[in-house]
Parts: C-alpha cells; sequence; structure tokens
C-alpha cells in the first residue's frame, strides 16, 4: 500500500503531512512565524507557488513581504490585479507598465483626462476584485500556439517577447475573464493583494506596495521629481532607437544590425556626458569640486573617465582624490549592527579634515594628500601634494557624495553633484518591466567573477547588504543631484547573458542561492545573444566585461 504521508522540514522542524498537499495546506497548519504575508515558498532551493502540491519529502521555506522574492510577486500579483480593474473600468483603453519610481510603479494609459477621481474609481475596483479573492489560475500552452494566439489578438509585444523563446511551452494566467503572460510566480488569490495603494502622478498611474524593510504597512509616497526625469529621458532614448521591449531588440539582433545599434546607443552616452560637462564649463568660475555617487555597478568609475575626457574638451583640468583616502584609524571605524567595521558608513571618514582639505584646495593652497593603508588600516603621508590652478575641478567619486554632510564646510556654489545608476524602462512586453536593480545586479556577477575572482553564488550571498547600504547611503540624497546620468545601454543584457549564463549555471541545486541563479538565468533567456565585438573601449560596459581603455 503506498506510504500517504510524507516528511516536510520547516526552519530545522519535521512535521508529518498528507502527501499532495498544497504548500498554501501546509502553511495553514503548521506555519505561523512570519510577520507579514507569505506568498511563495523555497521547496529544496526552488521556488514554488502555495498552489505547488507536496509529493516527496523535502526542505520547506516560507517566502513572504520581507524578501525581495516575495515583493517581486506580490508586485507582479497585483500589476494582473490592476490591469484586470482598468480594463474593467475603461474597456477597450490600452495600460502599460513603464518602469519603478520611489515606492513604486509608474503606469502609463491612454485614457484621456485620466484624473485622481478615476484613479480612485480603479482602486475601487481593485478592492471589490480583492474582497472575492478571485483565484489566479495557471495555465501552459506550445510556444507556437501562444505566438499564434498573440498574432490573432494584435499583441506584437506580447509575441515579440516569447518569438525567440527556446522553451516549447508558455505559461499564461487566468484571473476571472482575464487570461495574460507574466514573467515570474503568482500568489494563490486575489485575497492575498490587500496591501496597495493607487495614486495619480505626472498624468498616470502609481501603485505602491509594501517594501521588505517595512512589508506591513504602505509607506508615504512621493515621486522623486528629478529621477522621473531621467526616467522619461530614457523613454526618448528607447523612441529614438524604435526599441522599447525585448522583442524588438531580439528582431534587431536577428537582422545581423546590433552593430549599429550598438554605435547608436554609444553615441547617446558620448552626447550626455558631453553636455554636462559643458554646464560644468559654464559654471567654471564658481565650480571646483565635481561629487559623483550612485549604486554598486553604475559606471561611476569609466563614466568620472569619459567625463574628465569632455572636462579637457571644455578647457578643464580635472584632478581626482579619493574619500578612501580620509578613512579614520582603523581602531576608531564606526561597527554595524553586528559589531563589524563599517566601513560604509560616512563616519568611517575624516569629515574634519576632508573638508579642511577641500576649502583649502578651493582658496589655491597646497595640500598634503593623505594615502589610506589598507594593511596598517592608518593613514600615511607619502609625499602627494595638490594645488588647484584657474582650470582644475577636483572629481570625488564615492557613495556618499551626494550626502550633504561629506562636504558641509564646503560652499553650495563650489560643488557641481552628479547621481548615476542603471536606469532601464525597456520592458519584456506591456506588463512585464526589467528591474533596474537587476541590470546592476547581473554587471556585477560578471564583473566581479571576471576581476576579482568572485563566483556569482558570493555575490548573490552578498547582494542584499549592499542593497541595504544603497538604501541608507545613496537613494535618501539622489534628489540633491544637479544632474542625473542613465548609465544603461538598451543593448548590454544581450552581451551581459553570455557571460552570466555559465557563472550561473555553475550553482548548484544544494546551494541556497540556487533559486536567484534560476530566477536570472530564465530572465536572460529573454534575449538573443550579442557579441561584444563592437563595443567600443571607452563604453561603460568595458568597466564590467573587460577590455577597457581605461583598465590596464
Amino acid at each position: 500500500m503506498e506510504n500517504k504521508s510524507i516528511t516536510v522540514t520547516i526552519d530545522g522542524k519535521k512535521y508529518s503531512v498528507t502527501k499532495g498537499s498544497t504548500l498554501e495546506q501546509i502553511k495553514n497548519d503548521f506555519y505561523s512565524d512570519s510577520k507579514s504575508i507569505v506568498v511563495a515558498a523555497y521547496v529544496n532551493n526552488e521556488i514554488r507557488e502555495l498552489t505547488y502540491a507536496v509529493t516527496e519529502d523535502c526542505n520547506i521555506t516560507f517566502i513572504d513581504l520581507s524578501t525581495a522574492d516575495g515583493a517581486r510577486i506580490y508586485e507582479r500579483s497585483l500589476t494582473f490585479l490592476l490591469v484586470k480593474a482598468f480594463h474593467d473600468i475603461f474597456p477597450g483603453e490600452s495600460l502599460e507598465i513603464c518602469h519603478s519610481v520611489s515606492k513604486g510603479l509608474f503606469f502609463e494609459c491612454s485614457v484621456r483626462g485620466l484624473d485622481e477621481n478615476g484613479v480612485k474609481i480603479i482602486e475601487a475596483r481593485m478592492r471589490e476584485l480583492v474582497n472575492m479573492d478571485l483565484p489566479f489560475e495557471k495555465k501552459t500552452m506550445p510556444t507556437e500556439e501562444a505566438k499564434q494566439l498573440f498574432i490573432n489578438k494584435n499583441r506584437p509585444d506580447k509575441y515579440g517577447a516569447i518569438k525567440y523563446r527556446e522553451k516549447p511551452y508558455v505559461t499564461f494566467y487566468k484571473f476571472d475573464d482575464m487570461e495574460d503572460y507574466f514573467y515570474g510566480y503568482m500568489v494563490p488569490s486575489s485575497g492575498y493583494l490587500s496591501l496597495f495603494r493607487l495614486e495619480y502622478d505626472n498624468g498616470g498611474i502609481v501603485l505602491i506596495s509594501p517594501r521588505t524593510t517595512n512589508p506591513n504597512t504602505i509607506e508615504e509616497h512621493d515621486i522623486p521629481k528629478k529621477l522621473f526625469q531621467i526616467f522619461s529621458e530614457y523613454r526618448q532614448w528607447v523612441n529614438i532607437l524604435g526599441v522599447d521591449n525585448v522583442g524588438k531588440l531580439n528582431d534587431i539582433v536577428e537582422s545581423g544590425k546590433a552593430d549599429e545599434f550598438i554605435r547608436i546607443s554609444e553615441a547617446l552616452h558620448e552626447k550626455k556626458i558631453a553636455r554636462i560637462a559643458d554646464m560644468i564649463a559654464e559654471r567654471k568660475d564658481r565650480v571646483k569640486v565635481i561629487l559623483i555617487a550612485g549604486p554598486s555597478s553604475s559606471g561611476k568609475t569609466t563614466f568620472a573617465q569619459r567625463l574628465s575626457i569632455q572636462l579637457r574638451v571644455n578647457g578643464l583640468i580635472p584632478v581626482t582624490i579619493s574619500t578612501d583616502d580620509y578613512f579614520v584609524d582603523k581602531d576608531k571605524t564606526p561597527l554595524d549592527e553586528n559589531g563589524k567595521p563599517d566601513y560604509e558608513a560616512l563616519e568611517a571618514v575624516d569629515l574634519k579634515l576632508f573638508n579642511e582639505h577641500l576649502n583649502s584646495l578651493i582658496k589655491g593652497a597646497e595640500v598634503s594628500i593623505p594615502t589610506f593603508n589598507f594593511l596598517t588600516g592608518k593613514r600615511e603621508y607619502r609625499g602627494r601634494k595638490l594645488r588647484l590652478g584657474k582650470d582644475h575641478v577636483l572629481i570625488i567619486e564615492g557613495i556618499h557624495g551626494l550626502n550633504p554632510r561629506l562636504t558641509e564646510e564646503v560652499n553650495e556654489d563650489s560643488k557641481f553633484k552628479i547621481y548615476i545608476s542603471a536606469i532601464t524602462s525597456m520592458r519584456i512586453d506591456k506588463h512585464n518591466r526589467i528591474p533596474t536593480t537587476d541590470l546592476r545586479f547581473i554587471r556585477r556577477i560578471v564583473r566581479d567573477y571576471k576581476f576579482r575572482g568572485c563566483p556569482a553564488e558570493k555575490t548573490i550571498e552578498l547582494w542584499p547588504s549592499v542593497r541595504r547600504g544603497e538604501e541608507r547611503n545613496i537613494f535618501p540624497f539622489q534628489e540633491q543631484a544637479d544632474v542625473m546620468f542613465n548609465s544603461s545601454l538598451i543593448y548590454e543584457l544581450g552581451v551581459l547573458k553570455t557571460l552570466a549564463i555559465p557563472l550561473l549555471s555553475e550553482i548548484r541545486p544544494d546551494q541556497p542561492q540556487y533559486a536567484e541563479s534560476r530566477r536570472l538565468i530564465e530572465f536572460l533567456s529573454y534575449f538573443l545573444n550579442i557579441e561584444s565585438d563592437e563595443i567600443p573601449p571607452n563604453s561603460i560596459l568595458r568597466e564590467f566585461i573587460g577590455g577597457s581603455c581605461f583598465f590596464k
């Protein structure tokens, strides 16, 4: 007689459950430790939806909204809920996801005269659907049939997303009377989606969901105006290039026109950098300090080098100093919550000395610049002296560049502040976006392996800590910038794919980073390969894949 019970291990505790029980049933019967909404689970390190039936002994870790995976699943499910509610209120109109913004997602729609009242009506319909607790039903269809379906429904964006897919099937979700294709997992039903808010802003709709740092509430929302402008600028670039989704990019690659596309993309970067240099040159009588900050893997170092070249074209002479050389001695470094030295804390920098030296340089005095010895943990003076002439400008690149406290004793008129990040609003299709964070994450995985000998699993392990540091030290100050630079290149994921997938594929199923590696491989599989031969040596992408003229 077949054994009808199996053993599942949850947080180290073993439970006997009926074979074929769903994860949702197991959660309801045995799990009450979560501090927020549980939306899925890792089963032997693989993400499974709560509707998944467990048929053999396994380890289970439930996923709630305090995790990145949980937040993605919840946000994706909310997106489908919004799409359904929108079409119930405005049948025949279109709704398109554009990009993330602050604590939410920004959507554009075709409704003329949409206002706050219209958005409130959509939100009310969403809440009706939540109260109805309707299921998100997963369906599969052969890929060729799905392609024909999208052609018949006049959905070229959806068709383009799967046109070059190698998988023999496509996964759909049905919600009430609507079917749609979504990249990734869903919650079991709309009843899980009670935490959200809808707002009208910038002529569109902002969908706000809980953040991992505060998963049980909806925080106040305020769109960063300068960051929103950079997204709008990116959309203009997308329109110039004619590539607003993965399918159109893949068509260019398939047609053999990737080389020309790369050259145009790089030219847009160069034009923007030249404009920034022109802005600085226009203020050369006042500006003496250029501060550059941005999150991990934004390409800050290459950007600083390219900006330096454009400054020289404008008759300015850039000089670089590093905040690292102004670290306090190791025994005075502040400690983090775990009692370990926190080198990312602003207080790790000798702010008094740093400001004294900056003001002295601005006044034309000669300064002895220190060098921090990371082996001894102390500052040393090795004879480097610096004096700024009339046409000299200081370039300071670092995570705290936009924090007012870093240069609080320096006159504001003497400073020019630049925020740089890899911001993308190209989409998989109209309802599936490409997260900006994933672009930087994949850049870092490739770079860490190539230049630091760090395997992908280690980069994945450290990434949450990197993200927490960004949330604390960088993002709160991004609106302080005089100008923002978007370092993303529309073609780059096709290049990064060829380098990242072999690294991610080495992660074994028994490793805790396996689920994340599978997610990133699945994401990259949407892109056709792009060879790197035509990428110029001064490209920001070269900072991550190698071959840069700035790193010998």
